[in-house]
């Protein structure tokens, strides 16, 4: 699996040989690839006139192009903000408050990004196929493609140690700009042009998968809980910045500690392991059903919902394994 931005071919359908040779080697004589774009095919054609675009079948042969668009900008950030109303009035029937969840879309976007990262992955997993995946940047959901393909496909990315090193790879040194992304939450009246949840969407995913699969993924909802919190507002530096040459300008390893240093201390990450977890090899394959897909009620309501007996039933669970 590869990843990128998206080629600069603008209106007059420049060419990159370099670009086409790198594609071209890693493709055997015969061989066809997958280059899933994360964005609309009206939307990419229209990027031209800007000076990007999209692979032109002509120069890449070999390669299949596949658009999957995936919101990434204000209409992501305003679904957020609705969902997030919306659980917020303890005041709302349960037909309206349903009316409003189905209105915010966020579980659409939930199912979107899972399906893409399904396709990504299926060509890998049932075709053998190389996969390039790319938006316009490739640091939004080209990055939530990449990362959630990976949870599925491997089962080290399904570890502690595996997902952090995932988060590392594929979100902070991929070069993810959280400090534009998460600069306010959904609370805050500003709206800025920047903002948008992707890296929550992603955690939201990723819930979805521990939820249909509870005993693959060796962490458990507190881990993407904690990341979430620390995404948006942090003691540490793990999060800071939008790319890794603004981290090295304002020398953040050498200011400020490492989340992972905090949570990898045994006392600390005996709190985010899953009790019921055993080590599956297998690919896991998530249902986009409507039936399937839940709203994550740990995050969206954990400030109205009592969360006592969830934690007394948590704890029980680790107490029988420990004795088992």
């Amino acid at each position: 699996m590869l990843r990128s931005s998206q080629p600069l071919t603008g209106p007059n359908r420049r060419r990159c040989r370099e670009d086409e040779t790198l594609l071209g080697t890693i493709l055997d004589e015969g061989e066809r690839g997958f280059i899933i774009d994360t964005r609309s095919a009206q939307a990419a054609k229209q990027a031209r006139m800007t000076g990007g675009g999209t692979e032109s079948k002509s120069s890449y042969p070999q390669w299949r192009r596949l658009h999957r668009p995936l919101e990434r900008g204000r209409p992501l950030q305003e679904s957020f903000a609705k969902l997030v109303e919306a659980c917020s009035d303890p005041s709302l029937s349960m037909d309206r408050w349903l009316g409003r969840l189905e209105s915010s879309r966020w579980l659409s976007h939930v199912k979107a990004a899972l399906s893409t990262a399904c396709l990504a992955a299926q060509c890998m997993d049932r075709e053998e196929a190389k996969v390039l995946v790319h938006g316009a940047e490739g640091t939004d959901t080209t990055l939530l493609v990449t990362a959630l393909a990976q949870v599925i496909l491997d089962p080290s990315c399904r570890t502690l140690a595996g997902f952090q090193g995932l988060l590392e790879r594929e979100w902070i040194q991929a070069g993810h700009p959280f400090h534009l992304r998460c600069a306010h939450s959904a609370y805050s009246h500003a709206r800025l042009k920047q903002e948008a949840p992707l890296f929550l969407l992603f955690l939201d995913c990723v819930w979805q998968l521990s939820r249909q699969f509870p005993f693959s993924l060796e962490f458990g909802e507190q881990l993407l809980l904690s990341l979430f919190d620390n995404a948006y507002a942090s003691a540490y530096g793990t999060f800071l910045c939008n790319n890794e040459k603004e981290r090295s300008l304002c020398k953040v390893k050498e200011s400020t500690h490492s989340l992972w240093a905090w949570l990898n201390q045994p006392e600390e990450q005996q709190k985010l392991l899953n009790p019921l977890y055993s080590h599956n090899t297998l690919v896991i394959w998530p249902s986009v059903e409507p039936q399937s897909l839940q709203l994550w009620q740990g995050l969206f309501l954990r400030w109205i919902r009592p969360s006592q007996h969830l934690a007394e039933a948590w704890a029980e669970i680790q107490r029988l394994v420990e004795e088992s």
